[in-house]
């Protein structure tokens, strides 16, 4: 399965791992699927523009879904996806795949998005070789972590009251993720779906406003919607970059698909995988309840993931509210120096040792925190330079810990939102490493993100500055010790 680490990926590989299939899944980085945890699957690392990994992760494969796009890249996402469909075509005739699934999209019937039509290019693309192609095409999911379904959750949870664009009347037939999983887990089965295009959609024809509507009963808020016509899906993209969480490039490739009608013609795969559908309502309540984690659950010392995985809810408080994806700021730095020598920075910052870069400013943060009623930096550590799962650094706690490599701190300050802050340290030889520095930050409702956009420039100050301090103090020290 290539695009595992994807929304759909991260939810059929152990969909399918369960109903007994062998799972093969594929990512551009292997860590990202490391970090799913998923038991008896193996993880390969392929890339689809590079045909040599293609090539070892489809060897033996008889069954290859394709669940890639590029949205997230920006205006160039067509020509990627163009690319990227004709080398893994290529790469499953050679490698003698039986059959390939695709999970497309709707097209609607009065013009396509750029990001609709880059999707029904990729299926015809993918169907000119000789692997006969399965083709999926969804509108709306309804799940954890689809974009558009935490769209409107931020939207909800975040603004009482919102003028909105026309577009808020277009009409579409949400479909519940389960029933998309099922979907794709039953067609490569059935010798009648090869070649196939298929259109999936729910049960119930509503507009946005009716699921934004329905989604606010379901969580106890009453948004109040003002459609205006003034606002185009454009601009309304740029007003979502404020308002929500969810990635920029993405949010603007759906919005700008939402000025026509959505709908399924689903008469062909209603006869041939006969289903009964989750209504909207049913769907969003899975959801909501998919994420919950076990009440009691302790989850700072060790329950977390080794990495910070989007929407995991050991992020987020166990809070749904809590916007799903997070806004990240990231910086970056590459040491003249061993990965052990920047490991060791790593994990001695804090406590007495400071934090490196700026440390004036991380006394105010502190000195605000205790003056709200929470801990600042009184707590310091348990040793200046070992760390452990469950370690307290100041108003940190440590959640998640590969000694040498990664570490991750979730915020234990009081804070509007949830906040993680993770060090990665990557060797590029044996004398030179890179430093990743990545500030996580689940807002919640309107007080989080007015947070997160005042700190902006700041954040954009501080999290690069602490990246180049970290390898300049790696760089440095041995030269003090010697």
């Amino acid at each position: 399965m290539l695009g595992a680490s994807g929304y759909v990926g991260t939810h059929l590989v152990p969909f399918l791992a369960s109903r007994g299939f062998s799972v093969r899944a594929a990512a551009r980085r292997a860590d990202v699927l490391e970090a799913r945890g998923w038991v008896g699957v193996h993880t390969v690392t392929a890339d689809a523009l590079d045909a040599a990994s293609l090539d070892r992760a489809l060897a033996g494969v008889d069954i290859a879904y394709y669940l890639v796009h590029s949205m997230a890249a920006g205006p160039a996402f067509p020509r990627i996806d163009r690319e990227a469909a004709a080398t893994f075509r290529d790469a499953a005739a050679r490698a003698r795949v039986q059959r390939i699934v695709y999970l497309g999209g709707l097209l609607p019937t009065g013009g396509a998005s750029a990001h609709l039509a880059s999707r029904g290019e990729t299926g015809d693309i993918l169907r000119q070789g000789p692997v006969p192609v399965t083709e999926v095409r969804a509108g709306m999911i309804i799940g954890p972590g689809s974009a558009a379904f935490e769209v409107m959750r931020d939207l909800v949870f975040h603004l009482p009251a919102m003028v909105t664009p026309r577009w808020v009347r277009s009409r579409s037939q949400p479909i519940a993720l389960d029933d998309v999983l099922e979907y794709l887990a039953q067609l490569p089965r059935l010798a009648p779906a090869a070649g196939g295009i298929y259109d999936v959609g729910g049960p119930e024809v509503l507009t946005y406003q009716d699921l934004m509507r329905q989604f606010g009963a379901l969580v106890g808020r009453r948004p109040l919607i003002v459609p205006v016509p003034v606002l185009t899906p454009r601009l309304s993209s740029y007003w979502l970059n404020l308002v929500t969480s969810v990635p920029t490039n993405v949010a603007r490739a759906l919005i700008e698909g939402l000025e026509h009608d959505v709908l399924a013609d689903d008469a062909a795969i209603r006869a041939l995988v006969p289903l009964k559908l989750q209504t909207y309502r049913e769907a969003a309540k899975a959801a909501l309840e998919a994420e919950q984690v076990p009440h009691g659950e302790d989850l700072a010392f060790g329950m977390t993931s080794a990495r910070w995985v989007a929407g995991s809810m050991v992020y987020r408080q166990n809070r749904a509210d809590f916007a799903y994806y997070a806004k990240q700021m990231r910086g970056d730095a590459v040491a003249e120096a061993p990965a052990e020598a920047v490991w060791q920075q790593v994990a001695s910052i804090g406590g007495d040792n400071g934090y490196y870069f700026l440390d004036a400013l991380w006394a105010l943060r502190g000195a605000l925190d205790q003056w709200s009623g929470g801990t600042g930096l009184t707590r310091g550590r348990r040793d200046p330079h070992e760390l452990a799962v469950g370690d307290t650094i100041d108003f940190w706690r440590v959640a998640a810990l590969e000694p040498g490599r990664h570490l991750t701190l979730l915020a234990e300050m009081n804070l509007p939102g949830s906040a993680a802050l993770a060090f990665e340290v990557e060797p590029l030889d044996a004398q030179r490493t890179r430093i990743v520095v990545t500030a996580y930050f689940h807002p919640a409702g309107v007080k989080g993100l007015l947070y997160w956009h005042a700190l902006t420039p700041a954040h954009a100050l501080i999290f690069p500055g602490l990246a180049r301090a970290i390898a300049q103090r790696a760089q440095s020290r041995p030269r003090q010790d010697g």
